[in-house]
């Protein structure tokens, strides 16, 4: 054991020296500046006393669509980067020697199923993908182990191991129960996204055409029950009409598990100053994403052109210069990409998200929530779960502290679900509770 920690920081502090020449453009540091091996150590020491929380990886459906949920066609303790991958994808992020190396001290693994499964068959999905995360830390015991409090999560973190916890990606999985809702918290799940890409029955996505202006009351209901048995309120992938009406009824401070600032990138998925503010006041974090489209304006824009680029070309059953030949279609979209690069998002660039929002609501409400393996692909310098140490040692460049950084790496999650495990011990006292 002691052998395998000695490893991994040594592997933590190469990524931060990495991370300190390549922000410095390949050149050695100026007198007066700190070496990279400086920031190294200082990466080092807040990850050994500080859990590494990242707030939404996509992992379990990539093993569902590409093995079947199979766990004997996929090895996480090999380099997944280098298993073949279909062609509208991406290569893996995550295996077990990369979150190692990240110093990864816990991960919500996200337990997300498409919008277009709805009804039971959303409730059976959202279980068989509990299930395969559990099926994977009981592959690797050495390495992973599931965590149901705050508390698991500092002593798995003790052990050396990586608290694995589970996080519902999206209102629509519980098919508009209390009782299903209920039944996840008790199979392990600690937080749910109200909405993914679509409104559900009782709250309005970002990405969707307002239908509620928030959310229902049978919305508010479901907030007030996910505080009371102590699951926390996730409000990435929501309008922000949503987002206001969810702090406005939460007793628990709430998270975004996988979202940036839009100040900097205006994005409806992205978080507004003004909701920042009311962030603060009900303590939650704001953990930043690491889509491209969400944290470079320049990829936002390519990626909007690319898209209407694509239906220009071939838009079935009606529309497209070349409907019904998509030979032609394709062609034409390659010499368009040729002729416009696709624009890189980079470290920097998710570093300035986090510096803003730091700005503006302050250091106790900013997290991390990389969105590994739900993206097609990650900035520059940011393109696995070995990378996390990087991304610190950029913020210690820049001149945070070590109390911020462990803030930012995983403290204030930590504090979050903390607080919601307390609002629902609360709730139990409270006489005429069920």
């Amino acid at each position: 054991m002691r052998v395998e920690r000695r490893d991994r920081l040594r592997a933590v502090r190469a990524l931060a020296c990495l991370a300190f020449v390549a922000a410095a453009g390949g050149a050695l540091p100026r007198t007066g500046q700190a070496a990279p091996a400086d920031y190294a150590a200082r990466v080092e020491r807040v990850l050994a006393a500080t859990p590494l929380v990242d707030g939404h990886n996509d992992l379990p459906w990539e093993i569902r669509e590409r093995f079947k949920s199979d766990l004997s066609a996929v090895d996480l303790a090999a380099d997944t980067a280098r298993l073949p991958y279909p062609a509208d994808g991406a290569p893996l992020m995550t295996d077990l020697p990369r979150l190692r190396a990240g110093g990864v001290g816990a991960q919500f693994w996200s337990v997300w199923i498409p919008t277009s499964i709805t009804g039971p068959a959303a409730v059976q999905a959202t279980f068989e993908q509990i299930d395969l995360v559990k099926q994977i830390a009981a592959r690797y015991p050495k390495d992973l182990e599931m965590a149901y409090s705050a508390a698991d999560v500092r002593r798995i973190h003790r052990a050396h191991r990586i608290a694995s916890l589970i996080g519902i990606e999206g209102g629509h999985q519980i098919n508009d129960s209390l009782a299903v809702l209920r039944q996840t918290y008790a199979a392990g799940a600690r937080y749910m996204t109200l909405t993914h890409t679509s409104n559900t029955a009782w709250a309005d996505s970002a990405t969707d055409a307002p239908a509620h202006r928030g959310l229902t009351p049978f919305g508010e209901q479901v907030v007030r029950e996910m505080n009371r048995i102590g699951m926390v309120v996730d409000l990435s992938h929501v309008s922000e009409e949503t987002m206001r009406a969810a702090l406005a009824v939460s007793r628990a401070p709430v998270i975004f598990s996988h979202s940036s600032a839009r100040a900097l990138v205006d994005h409806p998925r992205n978080v507004s100053d003004d909701v920042l503010r009311s962030v603060v006041a009900n303590g939650g974090v704001v953990m930043v994403n690491f889509a491209p489209g969400y944290d470079s304006d320049e990829r936002r824009r390519w990626d909007a052109d690319h898209a209407a680029e694509k239906t220009r070309y071939d838009s079935p059953p009606y529309v497209g210069l070349y409907i019904g030949q998509p030979e032609r279609a394709r062609a034409a979209l390659a010499d368009w990409e040729r002729a416009h690069p696709r624009p890189h998002a980079t470290l920097a660039q998710v570093a300035d998200h986090l510096e803003h929002l730091r700005a503006v609501a302050g250091v106790d409400h900013v997290g991390l929530g990389s969105d590994f393996d739900g993206i097609g692909d990650a900035p520059d310098g940011l393109g696995g779960v070995d990378r996390y140490p990087a991304l610190l040692a950029e913020l210690m460049r820049r001149g945070w502290s070590d109390a911020d950084v462990a803030k930012v790496a995983g403290g204030n999650a930590l504090r979050v679900l903390e607080a919601a495990e307390r609002v629902a011990a609360q709730e139990a006292v409270q006489p005429g509770r069920p």
